[in-house]
């Protein structure tokens, strides 16, 4: 690491401290804290589970959480928009940081509302401004924002209701296929490729007419479809600098062969294989530090992750979307390649100090296969009992067993969502590191049970 760190043990307050040396600046002490996560997926629970082991962490709340959540710390009985409940929990538990884990609070301003309120200010939260996460709350806002900044991304318009006929005509006219997109946001849903006009018609149709997706889609945005291969990348910043903590490539089809309806993710692979050095030096110079240097310029508040989707178009990247947040399943491989003590890394972000970071990686290949519930990503059923969990055989070295749709019910874990759990497994390829998550699936099993068997295929050695 770039700093030199020194551990202080004080026995008789049973409290650990951390002392940091940085250029040009007084040392600073820190005390291990207690913390509050919120969410209820995948992705929770592998940051719950990277937060539990930092020197840093006291205790760890996560709010709702999972059954996974619960070996990690605590799980407390509010929703991630319920504002006045996190107040409560914060003064209760003495919350010196706070962690959003999904994108709809960070939407909703819960940094602007710890901000604002006196008794809350003091507390450190990672993610974006409300004005901020319009990157990923409003399609048209962070298309908009690209144009001013010179960010390579694919042509578009937006309609509404009122050019709606417009639109129509513009849709008629276009070339195939034809990419339209839910402006706000619609739960991983709003976004559809046509390969014909008459579908891309009736697609709009059904989103301005009749909010398919409801305010989310009251205008849409309809972007020119870019043909290559699409991988994300994983920024955490203070607003100022930056550092990349990944990159990752997901599976968002149901079927095997990239075939069925778009899930929210049926497994990840990391590092990619095509994401060498002159691709990323063409991602850091066209993309991400054009969109930190735009931040600055438009002094936009954003103290936390950028996911950066790309794609790649012989060679060359393209921004497909913003989000402000990690997503899932990527958080699930990029989280446990990530060797850094992540709340040090968060308290870097608050002291402004996270230029003076050096990100360390496991070189090792990952991969994360979703189980997921029969029917989904239509309907499913719920409160269906998971066995085999308590008797997987694994090196929990080299594997992991991360819940995503899961509770505790009657002293049973039972299913509580589309997507119930993500294995993920390191290997000395991504093939075998696919090979091990499988054989920890076919340990375990619940009625519906279904997962792809061909995650990271393009890389299969």
């Amino acid at each position: 690491m770039a700093q030199n760190t020194q551990n202080f043990q004080i026995s008789n307050l049973k409290l650990r401290k951390r002392f940091y040396f940085r250029r040009n600046r007084n040392p600073k002490y820190y005390y291990a804290m207690n913390i509050l996560l919120l969410g209820s997926g995948g992705r929770e629970h592998a940051l719950a589970w990277k937060i539990m082991q930092s020197k840093l962490c006291t205790k760890l709340f996560i709010a709702p959480g999972n059954a996974g959540t619960s070996a990690c710390g605590t799980n407390l009985d509010f929703g991630v928009n319920d504002f006045a409940a996190q107040k409560k929990c914060c003064l209760k538990n003495n919350i010196e940081l706070a962690i959003v884990g999904p994108e709809e609070p960070l939407v909703n301003g819960i940094f602007d509302f710890y901000q604002k309120d006196e008794s809350l200010k003091s507390i450190m939260v990672i993610g974006p401004s409300a004005f901020g996460a319009q990157l990923e709350g409003s399609k048209a806002f962070s298309k908009k924002f690209m144009q001013r900044h010179n960010i390579p991304t694919a042509l578009y318009h937006e309609f509404n209701a009122e050019n709606f006929k417009e639109g129509e005509n513009y849709i008629s006219n276009h070339s195939l296929p034809i990419v339209l997109k839910a402006d706000g946001l619609a739960a991983g849903k709003g976004v559809v490729i046509s390969a014909t006009h008459e579908d891309a018609l009736r697609v709009f149709a059904e989103m301005i007419l009749h909010k398919q997706f409801g305010e989310a889609s009251s205008k849409v945005v309809i972007e020119q479809f870019l043909d290559g291969i699409e991988t994300s990348v994983f920024v955490l910043t203070d607003g100022n600098d930056y550092k990349i903590i990944g990159h990752a490539k997901d599976y968002k089809r149901i079927g095997e062969g990239d075939k069925g309806p778009n899930t929210g993710g049926m497994g990840c692979v990391s590092p990619v294989p095509f994401v060498d050095a002159a691709f990323m030096n063409k991602v850091i110079e066209r993309i991400i530090e054009p969109t930190i240097n735009g931040f600055k310029e438009e002094n936009i508040v954003y103290k936390g992750f950028v996911f950066f989707g790309l794609i790649n178009v012989k060679g060359e990247p393209f921004v497909i979307e913003y989000n402000c947040r990690m997503g899932d399943p990527e958080t699930e491989v990029v989280i446990p390649r990530l060797k850094n003590d992540l709340v040090e890394l968060f308290l870097s972000v608050h002291e402004g100090t996270l230029k003076n970071m050096e990100i360390e990686f496991d070189e090792r290949a990952c991969a994360t296969v979703v189980a997921v519930s029969g029917g989904y990503p239509g309907e499913y059923r719920k409160n269906v009992q998971i066995s085999g969990l308590a008797n997987v055989k694994m090196n929990e070295k080299n594997s992991i067993i991360f819940h995503a749709g899961t509770k505790k019910m009657d002293d049973e874990i039972v299913t509580n969502g589309g997507r119930v759990l993500a294995v993920t497994s390191f290997g000395s390829n991504i093939s075998e590191a696919v090979a091990s998550s499988k054989k920890i699936l076919e340990q375990i099993h619940f009625d519906g049970m279904n997962y792809r068997g061909d995650i990271g295929y393009e890389f299969a050695q």
